[in-house]
C-alpha cells in the first residue's frame, strides 16, 4: 500500500483582512510534501508559522490560494460529488482540543451515531461497529451514555479518534493531538496511534512543537519557518538539524 499517498504541491495560503484597505498576509508559501500510506510526516515550527493552516489545507477543510492537494493521483480541486465525498471520508483531521471537537450537548453514543450519516452502514451493523471501535480505542461501552464533560481529556481524545475511524480513513492530520494531555495519558494515545498505523496502514501528518514526540512518531519531518519549509527530510537528519533551531521553538 505504500504507493498510496497524499501530496501537497507548491501550496500557498494568503489571508485578506481589512474592509476599506485590504491587507494580504502570506501564511504559508510553496509547501510540497508527500504522505505515504503507513508513514508519518511531522510538521514542527514556532507558534503562528502556519502549521495548522497547512493541516487544514491538506485535509480539505480550507482551500489553498495557490498550489494543489493530490490524493490517489487526482487533484482535489477537480473532484466532484462522489469523488469529493470519498476524499473527505478518507482524509480526516484530529484537533488539539478534544472537548472542542465534540458537541457537549450530545451523549457519546449520539456522537458516534451521527457519523453514520456519512457512511453507508445498515442500522443492525451500527451497534456492532461502535462496539468494535470502542475495543480498538480502549474504551468501555459504559461511556456511551455519558457526555464529553463527564470524561477525561484522554478519553475524549479517544472518542474523537473513534469517530474518525468509523469513516475508515487512509490519512489523518493530527494537530497537536496530545499536547493538552498529561504525560502518562499522552504516551498511551501515541502508542495507540502507532498501533493503529501498523494495523491499518494509516498515513499521518503529525503537527507538533514537541521534538521528542515528533522523533518517536515520525518517519520524515518538515520544519516551518515564517510559512516556508526550512527543512524537510528524514527524522534522523532532523535530529541533527534541530540542535541549530531548538531555541526558536515555542
Amino acid at each position: 500500500m505504500c504507493d498510496i499517498y497524499l501530496r501537497a504541491e507548491n501550496v500557498s495560503k494568503t489571508f485578506a483582512s481589512g474592509i476599506f484597505s485590504r491587507k494580504h498576509t502570506m501564511v504559508i508559501e510553496g509547501i510540497s510534501l508527500n504522505i505515504k500510506a503507513g508513514k508519518t510526516v511531522g510538521i514542527v515550527g514556532s507558534s503562528g508559522t502556519g502549521k495548522t493552516t497547512l493541516g487544514k489545507i491538506i485535509s480539505g477543510i480550507e482551500d489553498p490560494t495557490n498550489g494543489e492537494i493530490i490524493f490517489r493521483g487526482r487533484k482535489i480541486s477537480s473532484l466532484k460529488n462522489n469523488g469529493l465525498s470519498r476524499f473527505r471520508r478518507k482524509v480526516q483531521m484530529m484537533f488539539q482540543d478534544p472537548e472542542g471537537a465534540l458537541n457537549p450537548l450530545k451523549t457519546i453514543a449520539k456522537l458516534f451515531h451521527e457519523v453514520f450519516g456519512l457512511v453507508k452502514i445498515s442500522k443492525p451493523e451500527r451497534e456492532s461497529r461502535i462496539r468494535e471501535i470502542l475495543r480498538t480505542i480502549g474504551l468501555s461501552e459504559e461511556i456511551l451514555c455519558r457526555y464529553p464533560n463527564q470524561l477525561s481529556g484522554g478519553q475524549n481524545q479517544r472518542v474523537a479518534l473513534g469517530r474518525i475511524l468509523l469513516l475508515e480513513p487512509e490519512f489523518i492530520v493530527l494537530d497537536e493531538p496530545t499536547s493538552s494531555l498529561d504525560i502518562s495519558v499522552q504516551a498511551k494515545v501515541l502508542h495507540l496511534l502507532k498501533d493503529l498505523q501498523r494495523q491499518k496502514e494509516l498515513g499521518y501528518l503529525f503537527i507538533s512543537h514537541d521534538f521528542k514526540v515528533v522523533e518517536f512518531m515520525c518517519d520524515e519531518v518538515g520544519y516551518l519557518e515564517h510559512g516556508v519549509l526550512d527543512f524537510y527530510g528524514s527524522t534522523a537528519e532532523f535530529m541533527d538539524y534541530r540542535c541549530r533551531i531548538s531555541k526558536n521553538i515555542r
